[in-house]
């Protein structure tokens, strides 16, 4: 009678050590999955970035009215080709035109933008699409842009639907002076004006990121006021210290781009939708000799160091996960991405989720080791029933 119970006790006991270990392998790759889509960003590696950063907008401002001044429009839709061929979609574009020199009686290449002598890409084409022109590209409809406190009738296509983790993009481009950039030679926006439009922006949890650039004449000085967190800031050119055009067109008669716009851009056609170019790598670049100007670069208030910011976590698309938080805040987050047009984010495909579920260190902290300590108690537990129910028999 004691070997058959002997027999069977020990078969239970085993069963129950089975059952516990397999409870807390179960535990700890749960935690890792959580793990994976709370930490990995593109290259799988876990930043404290892509924990806030899902998507990007573009503003793209040309704030000059009257054919001379044909090299700004040609600026501002520079960048919209840019940032669109890298992947930024219409959506997620503002772009403001004070002036419409594609359609101007002296073009002589009607319906077309150039920003070279060469003419070899339209600019304008037949994908563009505006969103503010004319008298619509004023001062008070920027910062009201930006702020987010436009009337309700305003349609979604001229709101800028940012949230907490948006990387957002501010090129602005026209004429201007010491701590203010003209609007169509009518009104001016200050230093000020930008640096508490973008206080309220950081209030209201309109982004995580945001680079600002501006190509006027003492651009450096429209940034020196800035005084909000997690900004990244560069200009064409110094107090007192002019920006210039980088080349004619004869048949257009005008100068079609300015200098440090068209060093930019073309540094930008090296670039790719998954390139590893980083901000520290295009400010590197910066010469007064190709410039003509003295270009400015601003980071004191940006959290991480630019050999490590991607150009296309701004001026990229992104395809980040977010983990939505069991709470309250959960919900305002998912009407925000229905707002936006209810699309998910994608996981990167260049993450490994098999890596981090088998790595041998314990990827939820205290969580893992608390469910595996309580696991192995039960264990004990139960080994130590099985032992007193063999010397009872």
């Amino acid at each position: 009678m004691l070997l058959p119970r002997l027999f069977v006790n020990s078969l239970v006991l085993l069963a129950c050590l089975s059952c516990c270990l397999a409870s807390v392998k179960d535990q700890r790759n749960s935690v890792a999955v959580e793990e994976f889509f709370r930490l990995q960003n593109a290259d799988g590696l876990p930043t404290s970035t892509s924990l806030n950063h899902t998507n990007n907008w573009a503003v793209l401002v040309s704030a000059s009215r009257y054919w001379f001044n044909y090299r700004h429009m040609s600026n501002a839709l520079g960048m919209y080709r840019t940032v669109k061929r890298l992947g930024i979609p219409d959506s997620n574009i503002i772009l403001m035109l004070a002036d419409d020199t594609a359609c101007n009686a002296r073009n002589h290449f009607p319906g077309a933008v150039y920003a070279g002598s060469g003419r070899k890409i339209d600019l304008y084409g037949d994908n563009i699409e505006v969103d503010y022109r004319g008298y619509e590209v004023t001062v008070e409809n920027l910062i009201r842009l930006l702020t987010g406190r436009l009337d309700e009738s305003v349609p979604r296509s001229k709101r800028l639907l940012t949230d907490a983790r948006s990387n957002v993009f501010v090129y602005l481009t026209g004429h201007g002076g010491n701590e203010f950039l003209k609007f169509q030679d009518n009104e001016e926006i200050s230093a000020f004006d930008i640096a508490d439009a973008f206080e309220q922006m950081w209030q209201k949890k309109r982004y995580n990121e945001l680079f600002f650039m501006i190509d006027t004449c003492q651009a450096n000085t429209m940034y020196s006021k800035i005084y909000s967190p997690n900004i990244l800031a560069t200009g064409s050119s110094e107090l007192a210290e002019n920006s210039y055009s980088h080349e004619n067109d004869n048949d257009i008669g005008v100068a079609v781009i300015d200098s440090f716009t068209h060093h930019i851009l073309q540094f930008m056609e090296g670039i790719n939708k998954t390139s590893h170019a980083s901000m520290q790598d295009l400010f590197s670049t910066f010469d007064h000799r190709l410039i003509k100007s003295h270009a400015g670069v601003r980071a004191d208030l940006f959290r991480r160091p630019l050999n490590e910011v991607r150009i296309t976590d701004f001026l990229g698309g992104v395809a980040h996960v977010g983990i939505l938080p069991e709470d309250d805040e959960s919900e305002e987050t998912v009407n925000s991405a229905e707002e936006l047009g209810g699309h998910r984010p994608i996981l990167p495909q260049s993450a490994s989720l098999w890596t981090t579920m088998n790595s041998t260190e314990p990827l939820g902290g205290q969580s893992v080791e608390w469910r595996a300590t309580r696991s192995w108690t039960a264990v004990a537990l139960l080994g130590g029933l099985a032992g007193w129910a063999l010397m009872s028999g």
